[in-house]
C-alpha cells in the first residue's frame, strides 16, 4: 500500500456515501438493500471517475504552460 489515490477514486468513501444516503433514506421510511447499495457505489464510483477525466481534460485545454521539462 504504497501508491495513493484521490479520496473520490476510493470504493470505500463512496460506500459510506451511500451507507449515510442509506440512513438518510430510513428516516423518511424508505429502505435500500444491499445489492442497491452495491450497484449505488459502482454508479457513484463511474460518475467519480468520468467527472475527474473531464476535469483533467478541461485543466489541460485552459492551461498556458507546456508539459514537460
Amino acid at each position: 500500500m504504497d501508491e495513493a489515490k484521490a479520496l473520490v477514486q476510493s470504493k470505500t468513501f463512496w460506500g459510506a456515501v451511500v451507507a449515510l444516503g442509506g440512513a438518510a433514506l430510513a428516516f423518511g421510511h424508505y429502505t435500500l438493500t444491499p445489492a442497491d447499495a452495491a450497484q449505488a457505489v459502482d454508479l457513484l464510483s463511474g460518475i467519480a471517475g468520468a467527472v475527474g477525466c473531464l476535469i483533467a481534460i478541461y485543466g489541460r485545454v485552459v492551461a498556458t504552460q507546456k508539459i514537460g521539462a
